[in-house]
């Protein structure tokens, strides 16, 4: 856990862990563990928002259904600040920018549209360049909203996949130094839901993201 109260609690969620439950299915899930900690204390944990089965970092869960709505309100009109750190293959040539497309739904996949398409959605973040690696770059990303593979989508769609994600870029299958996305959601910033007060979490990158930044030539200085 990264933050908790009476009302909301923030996990560290490690990739490869669902976030919520797949119907159906006994899998293990952020929210099935998390409701397993709370049960002794007579506590729930209902659903804010999801993160990608295979990225790491900051999630949200609320403890009663009251806390929940008002934080998907916010959610809904987007103004947590959420932001991610993201490898990217190749040099981006703007450090900072803005990307908006449009996407469409294709069973598990998003589908790049028109903004007159049927159905479409549309995506837009902002990014900064943290550094420029050995033909990568490490990429802050917030979104602006908040569509399901979002960033992954749309670093794909400019040339610059994100490195390890094998759903969007099939020649990622071939990536051997980090074995999932190289996609980690590092801080998040919300209004509290009772104290109306901001709350900020921020998470560090797990062993495997840093492994594959130390490989990409990024040298991580240890606190001493």
């Amino acid at each position: 856990m990264l933050y908790e109260d009476d009302a909301v609690v923030a996990l560290n969620k490690p990739a490869g862990l669902l976030a919520v439950p797949v119907k159906g299915s006994n899998t293990p899930s952020a929210w099935s563990l998390l409701s397993a900690e709370l049960s002794p204390r007579r506590q729930r944990a209902f659903v804010v928002h999801r993160i990608d089965r295979f990225t790491s970092g900051v999630l949200l869960f609320a403890k009663t259904e009251r806390d929940r709505d008002a934080l998907v309100r916010q959610f809904l009109g987007h103004s947590p600040v959420r932001q991610y750190l993201a490898v990217v293959r190749g040099h981006l040539g703007i450090k900072e920018g803005t990307l908006v497309h449009y996407f469409r739904r294709e069973g598990i996949f998003q589908r790049l549209s028109s903004e007159s398409g049927s159905h479409a959605a549309r995506a837009e973040l902002r990014y900064f360049v943290e550094r420029r690696l050995r033909a990568a770059s490490l990429v802050r990303v917030t979104l602006v909203t908040g569509l399901q593979n979002q960033i992954r989508v749309q670093f794909s769609a400019i040339g610059h996949p994100v490195i390890g994600d094998r759903k969007y870029h099939q020649a990622e299958a071939l990536e051997r130094r980090i074995a999932r996305v190289a996609l980690h959601a590092g801080h998040l910033q919300f209004i509290h839901p009772r104290s109306g007060e901001s709350v900020c979490v921020d998470c560090e990158p797990p062993p495997d993201f840093q492994a594959l930044l130390q490989a990409l030539g990024f040298t991580i200085r240890r606190a001493r």
